[in-house]
């Protein structure tokens, strides 16, 4: 009988003493951990072997957080979890921006970071379970596509390159399209009830999934509803 293969989980932070914590709080949740202790080592080590989630510190010396994310951006959709020492929206939302899957502000319990890893990394699973004999449909609407089995989503037949959280968001919405889904709504969609993350974060990611479909041509594929929250628009390529 093969055993499942363990993920992996890439810790960089210029702290010893924060990657060890981590280190011993992820190896007790059953996942391999590799450790970096600044943004070019992180860089170096995801060249080496590609891990299932990255951990990353924002703020380290020789090369940030923030420009590690960028670089790993441009490269691919690896799943980040960033770590932020200060207690400031604008760090949040930025990281958001570049693309990170979630974040957790320093001081933090291990408990809390292995929480949202693993949450990360079902969601990473569930786009990655392909059942052979009963693949599941793609979700149609317009001229947007969501193959739920291959996690990807076409605007026509360009693939828009989206984050897991991202992807997660328009599958919510398009699950529903008729629905208005509160940011409350989409939070436990995605982490589960009583997960603690603000609505900015939310916006963040719709704000990310809008400039990307926009890109391909996609101007309606998420409504506003003011005071409420957002659903999927009529995905024709019509401007507002």
């Amino acid at each position: 009988m093969m055993l499942p293969m363990q993920r992996s989980i890439l810790i960089v932070d210029d702290d010893p003493h924060i990657r060890q914590l981590l280190a011993f709080a992820l190896a007790k949740a059953g996942l391999a951990t590799r450790e970096a202790e600044d943004g070019e080592a992180a860089l170096a080590a995801v060249a080496q072997q590609r891990p299932d989630l990255v951990v990353l510190d924002i703020n380290m010396p020789r090369l940030d957080g923030l420009e590690v994310c960028r670089r790993l951006r441009a490269q691919g959709d690896l799943p980040i979890l960033f770590l932020s020492s200060r207690d400031d929206e604008i760090d949040r939302v930025l990281g958001i921006e570049l693309g990170a899957d979630d974040y957790v502000v320093k001081p933090f319990s291990p408990r809390e970071v292995t929480a949202r890893v693993q949450a990360i990394l079902r969601r990473t699973a569930g786009g990655k379970a392909v059942d052979a004999e009963a693949p599941v449909a793609p979700v149609v609407r317009g001229r947007l596509t969501l193959n739920l089995d291959g996690w990807s989503a076409l605007w026509d037949e360009q693939e828009a390159a989206l984050t897991v959280t991202e992807f997660g968001i328009l599958k919510t919405l398009a699950a529903a399209p008729a629905k208005v889904f509160t940011r409350d709504a989409i939070i436990d969609r995605l982490h589960g009830p009583g997960f603690a993350i603000t609505d900015r974060t939310i916006d963040s990611h719709v704000r990310n999934l809008r400039g990307k479909f926009t890109a391909l041509g996609g101007h309606d594929v998420i409504e506003t509803r003011a005071g409420v929250g957002y659903r999927l628009g009529a995905c024709t390529g019509a401007r507002a």
